[in-house]
């Protein structure tokens, strides 16, 4: 074992190998709703914080900078195995050891020697960056402060010192995060995207939009909750660039009159499964009686469990939907 970096990390039995190829990407939904990652390209050694409906965030990067959205491929990578592993019935633990190649391959990241040079540098800045939140993981609220990665470790290296094998341990924030299932399914175009604030647009979408027929927001909160450092006709600019070109994955933009940015799935996102669009309470209520699920996944699995029992006519499909909430969450 050679070589480590924020923090003492012992290997031991208790690891998950990270060896199920190709599995779904998934983002948690802390980072996804809330500011945390460097939308910068140079190094950003600002301290961000952050105030919305009640969560604080604090975010304090190291001399290194602080974790960038890029950096956060590496926590999507993680994420992404856990899920798989749960879902297949396998057990996990907070300690991951996976090989570099595998994250540069799934992530779309070059393999050169540089590739693994700027693979460690991300390591350093997620292990360097400190977080200070009131954000509940897994149905848990909780004020603490925490890196987004408590430690990891070249296991093995080459010859010329390239990194082969690595273990990393996740922040208990994240792993609880994980094991609460409070993830959401990322489009596997996520890795293609190269512009930063691309990225932040398109969990934001994926987030708040999901699979309703829309979502509306004010280009002032979408840049608060972007955490872009941009001046708001700047951003603004950059918004309408994005609208023109048409390439966030699953989503169109549009511009409305009041500086609204409005958000519709593309149709390879949503089955129309005729008139069954929910109210958004419906779906606030869905998460209270099912804290950490992905209640859009649960809205497309409803709709599916719909047409498969020949597409009833529904009076009420808000009523619908949460009593088949209920029944689901008593099963699960």
């Amino acid at each position: 074992m050679t070589g480590r970096a924020g923090g003492s990390l012992e290997l031991s039995g208790d690891l998950f190998l990270c060896d199920i190829f190709d599995p779904v990407p998934k983002g948690d939904l802390g980072t996804m709703e809330h500011p945390v990652f460097s939308l910068a390209t140079r190094p950003d050694r600002r301290i961000l914080t952050y105030d919305h409906n009640g969560v604080e965030i604090t975010v304090t990067p190291s001399v290194k900078g602080r974790a960038t959205i890029f950096d956060k491929d590496i926590l999507i990578f993680c994420t992404s195995q856990l899920m798989a592993a749960l879902n297949m019935g396998r057990p996990i633990e907070r300690t991951l050891q996976l090989t570099a190649h595998d994250l540069l391959l799934a992530t779309g990241r070059d393999r050169s020697g540089d590739g693994y040079r700027r693979l460690r540098d991300a390591f350093e800045r997620l292990a360097g960056t400190r977080i200070t939140t009131n954000l509940t993981t897994g149905g848990v609220e909780v004020t603490q402060g925490f890196g987004l990665i408590e430690a990891w470790q070249i296991v093995r290296r080459t010859r010329n010192g390239r990194m082969v094998s690595v273990s990393v341990t996740l922040s208990d924030w994240l792993y609880r995060a994980v094991q609460a299932k409070s993830v959401l399914t990322l489009s596997r175009d996520y890795f293609r995207m190269r512009k930063p604030l691309e990225r932040r647009i398109y969990e934001l979408t994926r987030k708040h939009c999901g699979r309703q027929d829309q979502w509306r927001v004010s280009v002032e909160t979408l840049l608060k909750k972007s955490g872009s450092a941009s001046p708001r006709r700047v951003f603004r600019a950059m918004l309408r660039e994005m609208i023109a070109a048409d390439a966030l994955p699953d989503y169109h933009l549009t511009e409305e009159p009041g500086d609204i940015l409005r958000v519709t799935p593309r149709d390879a996102v949503i089955e129309r499964a005729g008139d069954l669009t929910l109210a958004p309470e419906t779906l606030d209520r869905a998460r209270v009686l099912m804290p950490g699920w992905d209640v859009y996944a649960l809205e497309a699995e409803w709709r599916a469990w719909w047409v498969s029992t020949g597409r009833p006519l529904l009076r009420s499909p808000d009523k619908a939907f949460l009593g088949w909430v209920k029944q689901r969450g008593d099963s699960a």
